[in-house]
């Protein structure tokens, strides 16, 4: 008998039947995320071309402005009109109290999925490694820099870490109402997922939760959440964080390719000697799940079917 993260019994029977109701919902799932984002370009083309229709001479009509702001009217509706692309089973690896589930739910602002042609173990090691916040997302975080590791706590689990970031470039336009150091959390909840909550400005924080599925031995399923209770028009800062989470992801890729492209194990080897202290949390992952991805097999195995 095998158990799930949340303490559940699993029988071997139960771990390795096929569940052809589930590989049917997420067929649906992605069927309607995909005719979504059809829509997507369909819409930016007919504001476009709206657009075009109203400025094209130099008079103005009623009609033209309401067809205009009605197109934006059904773009911003389409925009809400996002499925739900996770799947129930996925989402139970994210172990927090019904209080706090609704919490996030209320504060919830975007979801995004890919299914990357990288091992799993890459992406772990690219969220957990603190320093890569500097290295790889150098130009989205304007040069931000950490100054000081205040805190790390293992839990069974995981384990949580908190660092003191400091925006290095004048001119960050976060500088306008952040603080020059704030504290940032990186948790590792499980070992599929990883929270980083980040403060704004008056308490107010931008909550970012990665949950990483290995699929087969060569992809893995991402999926990112995004969490806020800033005072902002909602749609406005939707938008913010799709263009800022799809900014990180395409920095995010060429890294993944050239670490695929070298021993992920053995850096996982490597790792229970290091003494950096960025790197405390992927340490506190191998201890618990292994340095060389066996004892991840499992997850694989729980998982390809949802490939």
């Amino acid at each position: 008998m095998t158990h799930n993260l949340c303490g559940n019994p699993k029988t071997t029977q139960e771990k390795d039947q096929p569940d052809s109701n589930l590989e049917f919902a997420l067929f649906i799932s992605r069927f309607k995320t995909g005719i979504w984002l059809l829509g997507i370009p369909a819409w930016i083309f007919g504001i476009t071309d709206s657009s075009l229709e109203v400025f094209a001479d130099s008079y103005v009509s009623r009609g033209e402005i309401l067809h205009l702001l009605t197109t934006i009217w059904f773009f911003f509706s389409w925009m809400y009109l996002k499925p739900d692309i996770k799947d129930d089973q996925y989402q139970g690896y994210l172990c927090l109290t019904p209080a706090h589930k609704l919490g996030l739910k209320k504060r919830h602002m975007i979801s995004q999925e890919y299914i990357l042609p990288f091992p799993y173990l890459c992406q772990i090691y690219h969220l957990l490694n603190l320093k890569h916040l500097e290295t790889v997302h150098k130009f989205s975080l304007n040069n931000l820099k950490i100054i000081n590791i205040n805190h790390f706590q293992p839990t069974n689990i995981g384990g949580i870490i908190k660092f003191q970031t400091v925006l290095d470039s004048p001119a960050n336009p976060l500088r306008i109402w952040r603080k020059p150091i704030v504290e940032v959390d990186l948790i590792l909840h499980t070992p599929y997922t990883i929270e980083l909550s980040i403060p704004v400005y008056d308490n107010k924080r931008i909550i970012v939760i990665f949950q990483a599925f290995p699929l087969t031995d060569k992809e893995h399923q991402l999926f990112i959440d995004i969490y806020s209770d800033l005072n902002w028009p909602k749609p406005l800062l939707q938008i913010l964080l799709h263009f800022a989470s799809c900014l990180t992801l395409l920095e995010d890729l060429p890294y993944l390719r050239n670490l695929n492209e070298r021993n992920i194990e053995r850096l996982f080897r490597l790792s229970k000697f290091s003494k950096n202290a960025n790197m405390l949390l992927f340490k506190r992952f191998v201890e618990l799940y292994g340095t060389n991805g066996n004892n991840t097999k499992l997850m694989t195995g729980n998982h390809q079917k949802f490939g």
